[in-house]
């Protein structure tokens, strides 16, 4: 059974997930405006639980759908010391090539299909992550997260809570911390 307040914004996540697979670029280059933050709310110890959260249309997967979540949460991971994940605990991820000031995405086309982009409903709630640090970039008509202006992804081959395969890829992404930089820790 799916909680009302989760039910408004699942439909408009698949339909929004739809459009932008129609409207989405192939070329590998893109641009990013900027817009204000997402409203923020805190985490309720029922959103902190991943399992809790987790919705079909959040998934995301190889064929570059975004990532949809309504919370951002921080996690220990080893190695990697406090990294950020979303609402089902897959880590979320910074592109090198990005710019956090003013935020712009330039992963696109096929990137996407690798590094999907953090879609976020009106508000997002947040455990362990500065609320002031969160914002949104738009994205084809969606709305990306960004933490301390920097876009943020998912990578396609995290496919399970805690894992952090992305973690340097390319030495170009990596896993983001809660104050917005890139995790570089190694243990």
């Amino acid at each position: 059974m799916i909680p009302r307040r989760i039910g408004p914004s699942l439909a408009l996540g698949l339909a929004s997930a739809f459009l932008l697979g129609a409207c989405s670029s192939s070329n590998g280059s893109g641009t990013g405006n900027a817009a204000p933050a997402a409203p923020v709310t805190s985490a309720t110890p029922a959103a902190s639980d991943p399992a809790a959260a987790t919705t079909a249309a959040g998934a995301g997967d190889a064929s570059g759908q975004p990532a949809t979540t309504a919370a951002v949460l921080t996690r220990s991971a080893q190695g990697l010391g406090s990294i950020v994940t979303d609402d089902k605990g897959l880590t979320l991820y910074r592109y090198d090539k990005d710019q956090p000031s003013p935020s712009k995405w330039t992963c696109s086309g096929t990137c996407t299909k690798t590094w999907l982009p953090v879609i976020v409903p009106e508000s997002v709630q947040t455990s362990g992550v500065e609320k002031s640090l969160l914002g949104t970039v738009h994205r084809n008509g969606r709305t990306q997260l960004t933490l301390a202006g920097w876009p943020l992804y998912r990578y396609v081959g995290d496919t399970a809570a805690g894992q952090t395969n992305g973690q340097g890829k390319d030495q170009e992404w990596y896993a983001v911390t809660p104050s917005g930089r890139k995790s570089t820790a190694t243990g």
